[in-house]
Order: structure tokens, then C-alpha cells, then sequence
């Protein structure tokens, strides 16, 4: 038995830390100017149930901090800031219920937060009127949890800590590195305010050295199935002949519980015959928001030897960052695509649609083509393809 202490302070009713965070050193998803060796950290506040379930939540480089994620306008990025956060309720304790893993938690607003003074390190407001997001909580507006009072403005080195936590655990562990902290801010600016940071766990990546050539032209590929510049993983796989796919005239985000439910029971009778199968869906998989994507526990899509996240118009979010989610993806060496809509290079539709059906619910379609598929994924570029060798 292992007893943890949980890092964080108590607010009224609610027990939780301003910070929660999870730090890779190589990041499969890297953004340019960002390269894939410069690691990526993702923060939220409150619990980091949060990140662990593939919430929303602030996702960095931590070679280039100041630099914002890929969001369009500010509109979009008011939709994808984090708006609730988890906390240990210290209140009236609820019935007991031995079924829940949120027993004794609870779930707060961004407001909530704000009652407790615990934004003033931590978010930004958006000026209508200037049409501008300005850090910090000193004027009206909606408030983004960006956390530019840390890594824009520097006024505590958070970034700075982390990265040296990184190169320690780095050393130690002679491997790339998945560590998890929290931390509490005490006081505000200047000579009272306290800051404490707790380092939970680290854990090994498994980052493949294989040597994988992708290039832009095999994006194009006529026998390409899926095509992808944001591919996640490292190396080739050439053992697959099963594809699940969501059916994307019937999806929406009503329905992603029931896909969920679906795939488990399709994802158990693969596992069970040894058929390692590619997998394709829309918004991020195992999110524990229905409205982002397919809420599903990794054990529900662990026969899936290759995923892909697409996008659709009505399902258009920003890359996955769930951290247990994707640590399982890389221990398996499971290769991840995300195709948005729109590009020049994607999903094959039209092929995937002339393939033998082997079951085909309201929702999800399984086939298997006559020969197996090739799945190559070049870590350096994080361009990876697909490709059948049975082409129609």
C-alpha cells in the first residue's frame, strides 16, 4: 500500500492545489516551431482528474511557453479554456456509494475559483471591447485559464522548474520521462507570496528509435486509407487487416457514450481472436467530455494497433492531451493520427465504404479488406500514412 499525500489547501468546502500538471520530455504532437525532443506540459487547475481524463486543459511547449496553442480566434480559444475543475469535497459527506471514483469529490466552476481567490496566477481576461485577452484578473470580462501571469508575465519560473525536473528525471531514469506535479500558490505577489510545489511520479516513455521515412508526396499516396502531418508514435506495423470505424453520417455528440459501449464489446471479441485492428473516430478519444469526443477507458480500445482522431464541421476540436490515455498508447506502441476535415490528404471514405462488412451496428462499421494494411509513422516530421494493398 502506498499512501500519498494529496498536495493542496483548503478552500471553505473544497480541498484542492491552483496547479495540476503533466510534463512529457518528448512530445509526439509537437507544433512548430516546437520540435518533438523539447517535450510538451500540460496544466489545469484544481485536481488533475482533470488532464487524466483527457479534459480541457492548457497545453505548452516548454521551449517556447509564450507561445499560444493553435485556436483560430479568440472565440475558439473561449471555448477551449477549462471552465470546471475537480476538487476533494470537505463537506457534508455524500451517501455512500462504493461504485463512484467521484465520491468524495466535487466539481467546481471557473467562478467558484475565482470566490476563492485562486486566479490571479492563473488566468487572463478577454476585453470585448479592444477584442484582446489581456493577463490577469484586474479588469471585467470572461476569464481564460491560460496561465500567462506564470509563463508569459514570469512571475513565478514555473516553466523554468519544470524543465529542470524533466532533465533530473531524465538522468535518473536514462529514458524519456512522464512526470506528474501539483502546486499550491500561497499570498499573493510580492515578499508573502508562497509557492509549493509537489512532485508525484515519474514514469519511463517508450520512444521508438526506429528510422521511418514519410514524406510530404506519401501523404498523396493513391493507396492511401489515412494521411496524416500529426501522427503520434514511431515505426511500422504491417499486422493489420480489421477496420472500426465510426460511421460519419450517423455520428454526433449525443451518441458518443453509445459508441463508447459499442467498442468495447467489438474492441473484446478482436482481442480475444488476436486480430490487432485500426480504429477511426471523431474528437478526441477518451475524453471524459461527451461534447469533445469518445469518452472511452483504455481498456474498451486496447486491441486497436492504430487510431485515428478526425474531425468533423460539428466536431471540430483541438488535439487530445489526456495523459493516461496516451502513456498506455506509447507502452503499446499504438500509432495515433489525427486527420482534421478539409485538408487535401485524410480519410479514404470511398474505399473504407467498398469493403467487406463483417458487423455494422447504428453506429460503427466493421470491415476487413482482402489484404492486410501498412501502417508507417515517421516520429521526426510526426507525418504518418496508411496504406492498403488491396486498392481499389
Amino acid at each position: 500500500m502506498i499512501i500519498q499525500e494529496v498536495v493542496g489547501q483548503r478552500r471553505g468546502d473544497r480541498f484542492y492545489p491552483d496547479i495540476s500538471g503533466v510534463a512529457r520530455s518528448y512530445n509526439f504532437y509537437a507544433f512548430e516551431p516546437a520540435r518533438p525532443e523539447e517535450g510538451l506540459v500540460t496544466l489545469a487547475l484544481g485536481l488533475g482528474k482533470t488532464i487524466v481524463d483527457g479534459g480541457i486543459a492548457w497545453t505548452f511547449s516548454p521551449a517556447y511557453p509564450k507561445k499560444p496553442p493553435p485556436f483560430d480566434s479568440v472565440g475558439e480559444l473561449l471555448k477551449g479554456t477549462q471552465t470546471e475543475f475537480w476538487a476533494v469535497n470537505m463537506g457534508k459527506p455524500p451517501a455512500y456509494d462504493p461504485s463512484s471514483e467521484t465520491e468524495y469529490m466535487v466539481h467546481a466552476s471557473l467562478a467558484e475559483a475565482e470566490a476563492d481567490d485562486a486566479l490571479h496566477l492563473l488566468a487572463s481576461t478577454y476585453d470585448p471591447e479592444g477584442d484582446r485577452v489581456l493577463p490577469g484578473i484586474g479588469s471585467r470580462g470572461p476569464r481564460i485559464l491560460d496561465f500567462a501571469p506564470l509563463l508569459v508575465q514570469d512571475q513565478f519560473p514555473l516553466n523554468d522548474l519544470v524543465k529542470a525536473l524533466l532533465s533530473t528525471a531524465e538522468t535518473a531514469v536514462h529514458a524519456k520521462v512522464e512526470i506528474e506535479f501539483a502546486i499550491t500558490l500561497q499570498g499573493r505577489l510580492g515578499e508573502q507570496a508562497r509557492v509549493r510545489l509537489g512532485f508525484l511520479q515519474v514514469r519511463s516513455m517508450v520512444v521508438s528509435d526506429e528510422v521511418v521515412d514519410v514524406t510530404v508526396q506519401d501523404l498523396s499516396d493513391p493507396r492511401a486509407i489515412v494521411a496524416s502531418d500529426r501522427a503520434m508514435g514511431n515505426g511500422t506495423a504491417d499486422d493489420i487487416q480489421d477496420i472500426v470505424f465510426v460511421l460519419p453520417k450517423k455520428f454526433s455528440p449525443m451518441h458518443t457514450p453509445a459508441i463508447a459501449k459499442e467498442l468495447e464489446s467489438i474492441n473484446r471479441e478482436l482481442r480475444d481472436q488476436k486480430r490487432p485492428f485500426l480504429l477511426i473516430g471523431f474528437g478526441r478519444w477518451g475524453s471524459s467530455h461527451s461534447s469533445l469526443g469518445i469518452p472511452v477507458e483504455w481498456s474498451q480500445v486496447s486491441g486497436a494497433r492504430a487510431i485515428v482522431e478526425a474531425t468533423l464541421p460539428e466536431m471540430n476540436v483541438e488535439l487530445s492531451q489526456g495523459s493516461h490515455f496516451f502513456h498506455n498508447l506509447s507502452s503499446f506502441r499504438a500509432s495515433y493520427f489525427m486527420v482534421q476535415h478539409g485538408r487535401n490528404f485524410g480519410i479514404n471514405w470511398d474505399w473504407l465504404n467498398l469493403q467487406p462488412v463483417v458487423h455494422e451496428t447504428e453506429l460503427i462499421r466493421h470491415v476487413r479488406p482482402a489484404d492486410r494494411i501498412s501502417v508507417l509513422v515517421d516520429g521526426r516530421t510526426a507525418r504518418g500514412v496508411i496504406l492498403s494493398h488491396s486498392h481499389e
